[in-house]
C-alpha cells in the first residue's frame, strides 16, 4: 500500500513531465512510445524533488504514511518526526525521501499493472491454444511448456521488487524522515531551557509562598492562644498575617507572570511587581519577627550596591533560611550575618535546634560544579536543594549542617559571575 501510494503521488508529476517532454522533442508521444515513457518518468522525479523542497508539509504527509504503512518497528517509528521541514537541511532530506518513495512506487505500480495479466496468460499457454500464436505477441515457447514457468517467474519478480523497495524505504526512513543532528540539538536545548525555567519558577514559588505560609501558620497559632488574654497582641498578629499574605500574593503574581512566554500582559491586568532583593530585607525581617523569630541581623552597608541578580538570589536564600528556622525550630533566636568582601558575598544563618531532628541530622554541601555531598534530608523537601541550586547557578556554594545544638546555613556567592 505504501508503494502504491508512491505511484499515485507520482501521477501528477508524470503528467506534468508529459507536457514538458514534447516541448523539447518534436513528434514524441510519452503515452504511446515505450522508451519515452521511461524518459518522462526520469523527468518527473526532479519535479517531485522540487515540490518537496518548496512545500515543507510534504514531510508531514510522508512521515504519517511511513508510520502507518511501512510496517516499521516501534523504535524506528519513534525516530520519525511529523513536523514540517523548516530548515533547508530537512527539506533536502525530505526531497531525497520523496524521490525514493516515488521511484519505488512508480516501478512497483507499473509492474503491478502489467505483470499479473501477462503472468496469467503465460501460465495458461499450455491449455489455451488461441494464445499460442506469434501474431498475438505470444510465441509457442517450446510448445507452451515454458509459459507457466515464465509466468511464475514474472510474479516472483513483482513480489521481489516490492519487497526490496519496501525494505530500502524502511531502512532509509529514520535517516531521511527523522530529526537532523541540528534538530536534535535544538530540541535538547529547548528541553534544557524549559527545565531550567521550571526549576526557577519552582524555587521562586517555594521560597516566597512557603515562607509566607510558615510565618502565617505561626502567627495564626499565636493569635489563637492569646485571643482572650491579650486581644492587642492578637490584633497585631492578624495585621501581620494580612501584610504577609498581601506580599505573598504580589510575589505569586510576579512569578506567575514569568510563565508568559511573550512577556505581554492582557489589557487591564496590572504589571507584576519586581522580584524582591536585599533592599527590602528589613520588611522581610519585620514580617519574620512578627511570626515569633528573634532575629539578630548584621548586614553589611554595601549590600545595597550589589548586582541585581546577586541581590535577588541573596534575598531568596535569606528568606528560605529564616523559613527553615521557623518550620523546624519554631520561635527561636536567629543570628543573621551578611558580609560583603571584595569579590564575594557571605550569608550565615544560625539558630539553636530545639525540637526537630531534621536540622540536627542533616548536612548538605554543593560545590560550583554541582557536586552534592552529605546526608540527605529525611522526608524530602525543596528548601535546602533550592538554596544549593541558587548558589551553584552563581558559581558559589552552600552548606547546611547541625553541630553542637546549632543549625548553621552558610552560603558563598561570588560577585564576578553576575557581572
Amino acid at each position: 500500500m505504501h508503494l502504491v501510494l508512491g505511484g499515485a503521488l507520482l501521477t501528477p508529476f508524470f503528467l506534468l513531465a508529459a507536457l514538458v517532454v514534447p516541448l523539447a522533442f518534436d513528434d514524441v508521444n510519452p503515452f504511446s512510445d515505450f522508451p519515452w515513457q521511461f524518459a518522462t518518468f526520469a523527468v518527473a522525479l526532479p519535479l517531485a524533488a522540487l515540490g518537496a523542497l518548496l512545500f515543507p508539509l510534504l514531510r508531514t504527509l510522508e512521515a504519517t504514511a511511513a508510520r502507518s504503512l511501512c510496517g516499521l518497528p516501534a523504535d524506528v517509528t519513534a525516530e520519525l518526526t511529523e513536523e514540517p521541514a523548516d530548515s533547508w537541511a530537512a527539506r533536502r532530506r525530505t526531497a531525497l525521501w520523496f524521490v525514493a518513495h516515488l521511484t519505488a512506487g512508480g516501478i512497483v505500480s507499473g509492474m503491478t499493472l502489467a505483470a499479473p495479466p501477462a503472468a496469467v496468460m503465460l501460465i495458461l499457454l499450455p491449455v489455451t491454444d488461441p494464445l499460442r500464436h506469434a501474431e498475438l505477441g505470444w510465441p509457442n515457447l517450446a510448445g507452451g511448456l515454458l509459459g507457466p514457468l515464465t509466468g511464475l517467474g514474472l510474479l516472483a519478480l513483482v513480489a521481489g521488487t516490492t519487497w526490496a523497495g519496501g525494505r530500502l524505504l524502511a531502512r532509509a526512513a529514520p535517516t531521511l524522515l527523522g530529526r537532523t543532528p541540528a534538530d536534535r540539538l535544538a530540541a535538547a536545548e529547548r528541553r534544557a531551557a524549559d527545565l531550567a525555567s521550571r526549576n526557577r519558577l519552582a524555587r521562586e514559588l517555594h521560597d516566597s509562598v512557603g515562607h509566607a505560609l510558615s510565618a502565617v501558620t505561626l502567627q495564626a497559632g499565636a493569635a489563637r492562644r492569646v485571643l482572650d488574654a491579650d486581644p492587642e497582641f492578637a490584633r497585631q498578629a492578624l495585621l501581620a498575617i494580612e501584610e504577609t499574605t498581601r506580599g505573598a500574593v504580589a510575589e505569586l503574581d510576579t512569578v506567575l507572570g514569568l510563565l508568559r512566554a511573550d512577556g505581554d500582559d492582557p489589557a487591564g491586568t496590572p504589571a507584576p511587581v519586581p522580584l524582591p532583593a536585599l533592599d527590602v530585607l528589613d520588611t522581610l525581617l519585620d514580617r519574620t519577627r512578627a511570626a515569633g523569630l528573634r532575629i539578630d541581623a548584621d548586614v553589611d552597608d554595601g549590600c545595597g550596591r550589589l548586582p541585581p541578580l546577586v541581590s535577588r538570589e541573596a534575598y531568596r536564600i535569606v528568606q528560605e533560611g529564616l523559613s527553615n528556622a521557623l518550620r523546624h525550630a519554631g520561635a527561636v533566636p536567629v543570628r543573621l550575618r551578611i558580609a560583603l568582601d571584595a569579590d564575594e558575598l557571605r550569608i550565615t544563618v544560625e539558630n539553636p535546634v530545639q525540637r526537630d531532628p531534621i536540622q540536627r541530622d542533616t548536612a548538605v554541601t554543593v560545590t560550583p560544579s554541582g557536586t552534592a555531598a552529605g546526608t540527605p534530608r529525611p522526608g524530602g523537601g525543596r528548601g535546602l536543594p533550592g538554596i544549593a541550586e541558587r548558589a551553584r547557578l552563581l558559581g558559589g556554594e552552600a552548606r547546611a549542617a547541625g553541630q553542637d545544638g546549632v543549625w548553621r546555613l552558610t552560603v558563598r556567592l561570588p560577585l564576578g559571575a553576575s557581572r
